[in-house]
């Protein structure tokens, strides 16, 4: 992949790298921090929309698949919402050990999946949702507190996969702290939902990398915080 522009330490525009390595430079000033990051993961039209009847794949190509993976793999922690792992028929992640925690007030989800079935998958819920035989890590009443249940799974980097509707309520609460956007050459108009979908208050992030490989175009964003 090549690197178009850059604002993170040792990564310099016309720089050619695996898409690994750019991730590790992407993450290596979060890792040395000791915080946590919690990292929205989309590919996206240039229009905004992340899906074509209703799945992600078409989007997506090889060079967005890899730096999907990478990220993936360097994460600590999956976070996605129920949906998504319906509509895209989630299975255990390749990397060993690596878990998937998925969100679901109502806990609509096979407990018999593959995902579940693993091990790998658990569940993030409400401390009022029924009991059921899969993991849980529950936080607060009537609608998933996503802020405290962050605190109780205590990952370091937590790469999320959407959908839009979980984006827009952890933007919401203001505990994103990196986008990472993989732009589709594509543009779908209205054929879906964009990758933010849901009330949530202005937040500022600035780019701090953008690069490309064929036709595909990477870009991270980090949230800047002020006092």
């Amino acid at each position: 992949m090549e690197v178009v522009s850059s604002r993170i330490e040792g990564l310099d525009a016309g720089d050619r790298l695996p898409v690994d390595e750019l991730v590790t430079a992407c993450r290596g000033p979060v890792r040395a921090s000791g915080s946590r990051s919690t990292e929205v993961c989309m590919v996206t039209t240039p229009d905004a929309w992340t899906e074509i009847d209703g799945h992600s794949a078409p989007l997506g190509g090889p060079e967005d698949q890899a730096m999907f993976l990478a990220l993936r793999r360097d994460a600590d922690l999956v976070l996605v919402g129920a949906g998504t792992v319906r509509a895209e028929g989630y299975g255990p992640p390749s990397r060993p050990g690596l878990r998937v925690a998925v969100v679901s007030a109502s806990l609509d989800v096979d407990p018999g999946s593959a995902l579940f079935a693993s091990g790998a998958g658990f569940l993030v819920t409400t401390t009022d949702a029924p009991e059921t035989d899969i993991d849980t890590v529950r936080a607060g009443v009537g609608s998933v507190d996503l802020a405290a249940a962050l605190d109780l799974l205590g990952a370091r980097i937590v790469h999320v996969e959407g959908g839009p509707s979980l984006n827009a309520a952890l933007l919401a609460a203001d505990v994103v702290d990196a986008v990472n956007l993989s732009f589709s050459p594509l543009l779908t108009g209205a054929a879906g939902r964009s990758w933010v979908h849901g009330p949530t208050p202005p937040r500022r992030f600035v780019p701090v990398l953008l690069a490309r490989a064929e036709h595909q175009v990477f870009a991270r964003y980090v949230r800047v915080r002020t006092s």
